[in-house]
């Protein structure tokens, strides 16, 4: 049997309209998809990534639960960690609340494997007592770590966050310290840092693409 002339026709436009369809269909699956930053764009939006990740070593600490914290509590997940402290008045509250919101805005694996932790800077009055009735206050799966001075300051130089104690006039006293949030691979290696001022919408797309490149390379 013969095709009649329509009959082509509309076999001929019935395939160029499947076509269009499938076109169409993949351009707007890319278009949803998590944009992916090279390096030097996450660079210029705030995310310093280290050509080699930087093995920070042994140390013990311990968290806000009263558990030993080690080295080997930054394994196995992704970690975005933050130096600060209980008694900070402005720096740490925004910081801890921003870090909420960024944990809230992220899905799938990203939340699962993406935790964050801030060690005191500030372990004399940091107690674990005191960490347990701050830190979960911005999100009960968040972690506090403290512990003795010189083990806290050898840290926070392995991790580039210097920080120093300033004594006021009254006797009291704040600390300065960096405001980066420093970002661990789950190889427990410093993987880079978010320089401040963080935005969310920024520090969203540049750790997806931080993670999927590095899973890219070791997967």
């Amino acid at each position: 049997m013969t095709l009649s002339q329509n009959q082509r026709v509309g076999l001929t436009v019935a395939a160029i309209l499947l076509v269009i369809a499938v076109i169409v269909s993949g351009f707007v699956y890319r278009i949803q998809q998590p944009r992916i930053m090279t390096e030097s764009e996450m660079r210029a939006n705030g995310l310093f990534v280290f050509d080699t990740p930087r093995d920070p070593g042994v140390f013990s600490l311990i968290d806000h639960r009263g558990e030993e914290f080690t080295e080997r509590n930054l394994e196995g997940d992704w970690t975005l960690l933050f130096f600060g402290f209980t008694y900070c008045p402005d720096i740490c509250p925004t910081t801890m609340a921003f870090l909420s919101q960024l944990s809230e805005a992220l899905e799938g694996t990203e939340a699962e494997t993406t935790g964050v932790v801030m060690l005191s800077v500030d372990p004399a009055r940091d107690t674990v007592e005191q960490l347990a009735s701050y830190v979960p206050y911005y999100d009960p799966d968040f972690t506090g770590v403290t512990g003795d001075f010189t083990e806290v300051l050898s840290v926070a130089r392995r991790f580039n966050s210097p920080f120093r104690k300033v004594t006021s006039d009254d006797g009291d006293y704040q600390v300065d310290h960096s405001a980066n949030v420093i970002l661990i691979n789950p190889r427990g290696d410093f993987h880079g840092f978010f320089r401040a001022p963080l935005d969310l919408a920024k520090m969203k797309v540049t750790l997806r693409s931080a993670q999927y490149l590095w899973s890219r390379q070791y997967d």
